[in-house]
C-alpha cells in the first residue's frame, strides 16, 4: 500500500518536498512507516527517528496500528522555542 506522508520543518528541507510517498505491505504499525521514511531520506535519518507520526491529526505510538483508510499522515520533527 502506498502512503503519502506530509513533512515539516527540517524534514521538508531534507526531502526538498512537503511530502514523501512510501510503500509498505499490510499489516502496518507506525514504526514500520517511520522506518520506511528513514530509509527513503538517509540524509535525515536521525531527525526522522526523533519525529512523531500523526494520523488524521492525532499522534500515534511507534507500536500503534496504522489504519489504511486514514486520510492524512504527517511526520512531525521535534520543535523548540522560547
Amino acid at each position: 500500500m502506498k502512503f503519502n506522508v506530509l513533512l515539516f520543518a527540517g524534514l521538508r528541507d531534507a526531502a526538498g518536498s512537503d511530502s514523501i510517498d512510501v510503500e509498505l505491505t499490510q499489516p502496518i504499525v507506525a514504526g514500520d512507516l517511520i522506518q520506511a521514511i528513514a530509509v527513503a531520506l538517509p540524509q535525515a535519518e536521525s531527525l526522522v527517528r526523533h519525529s512523531r507520526l500523526a494520523i488524521d491529526g492525532t499522534y500515534i505510538n511507534s507500536d500503534g496500528n496504522v489504519e489504511t483508510s486514514s486520510a492524512e499522515f504527517a511526520l512531525i520533527p521535534p520543535v523548540s522555542g522560547g
